[in-house]
């Protein structure tokens, strides 16, 4: 006779978040030991979550924390959009963030190699991935860090698609605490006009060389002679670099001015100085690979 109830069941739902059915082979195969069940459930999530890490994640969510002089900001993928605007998500996407953000881990790696709640993470994501449904990649992290004469905001999109973070460096307290709202301004100009670099010392050698090569073909493409062309290169390169640098591009919310010129002209109102020193902008799922499945064929996968 079996030593629990529907009580018990329920109970062990609640505590594990598991399907009703793994909970009832869980005190089955336990005989009712609540604790043992717990432990055979999170067993059975550590397979379930095996069988799934092979899923393309490249859909989920970017998540931020900002506080004094810190901000961080994780992207955490999941399979599927549907899955990333679950409760059940949302709530691990804050999880994560405030414990890289409280434990001072600044990569994916070291969240996976910590500790969290007397387990280590990596067993935790798995049962959380048993639990979602879904193969879940904490993917990469950013972190800004700065004195008290750095300002520090940012912005994730309303959707969690795309997530900012900027930085700047004020002359003073009163400087960085008149930019510091500013600096949500750049950070939404930056996750809509997406620049490349923060300035033009930034932006690699190799890349304005390549500029260089395309808009002389471009300009010998024109027909323009090439006497000229060195004359007219150095405008081209300039173009370029006001189009992909946060500092140079025209500023969205007043484009007679630049980005830093809006930075700095927020400082000068507080009677100080204040200027950009760093820029992280994600995209989610940028860089990943997404593979299309037919869907008859993954249904039929599933079922062998």
């Amino acid at each position: 006779m079996a030593n629990f109830g529907p009580k018990d069941i329920k109970k062990l739902r609640e505590m594990t978040d598991a399907g009703m059915m793994d909970c009832k082979q869980a005190l089955s195969a336990t005989d009712g030991d609540m604790e043992a069940a717990v432990e055979w459930l999170r067993k059975k999530g550590l397979g379930a979550a095996a069988k799934k890490a092979d899923k393309v994640a490249a859909e989920g969510a970017i998540s931020m924390k900002i506080e004094d002089h810190k901000g961080i900001m994780i992207e955490i993928n999941s399979q599927t959009d549907f899955v990333a605007k679950n409760d059940k998500f949302q709530a691990f996407a804050n999880e994560v963030i405030n414990h890289a953000f409280d434990n001072g881990l600044n990569s994916a790696e070291e969240i996976l190699e910590s500790e969290f709640n007397g387990e280590n993470f990596s067993e935790y994501l798995a049962l959380q991935i048993s639990t979602i449904g879904e193969n879940l990649v904490i993917r990469r992290v950013a972190v800004i860090e700065g004195n008290d004469n750095v300002a520090i905001n940012g912005y994730v999109h309303a959707n969690g698609r795309v997530g900012v973070l900027v930085a700047a460096e004020c002359e003073d307290a009163q400087a960085c605490d008149a930019v510091k709202e500013a600096l949500k301004n750049v950070a939404m100009h930056a996750a809509a006009m997406n620049p490349q670099y923060l300035n033009e010392e930034a932006v690699p050698a190799e890349v304005i060389e390549k500029e260089k090569e395309i808009a002389k073909e471009q300009l010998i493409k024109e027909g323009k002679p090439e006497n000229i062309l060195e004359k007219i290169l150095p405008g081209k390169i300039k173009r370029f670099l006001q189009d992909n640098t946060l500092e140079n591009q025209k500023f969205v919310m007043d484009d007679k001015i630049s980005v830093a010129q809006y930075v700095s002209n927020i400082a000068k109102e507080a009677g100080s100085n204040a200027k950009l020193i760093d820029y992280i902008r994600f995209e989610l799922g940028e860089g990943i690979e997404k593979v299309e499945e037919d869907f008859a064929a993954e249904v039929a996968k599933q079922m062998k």
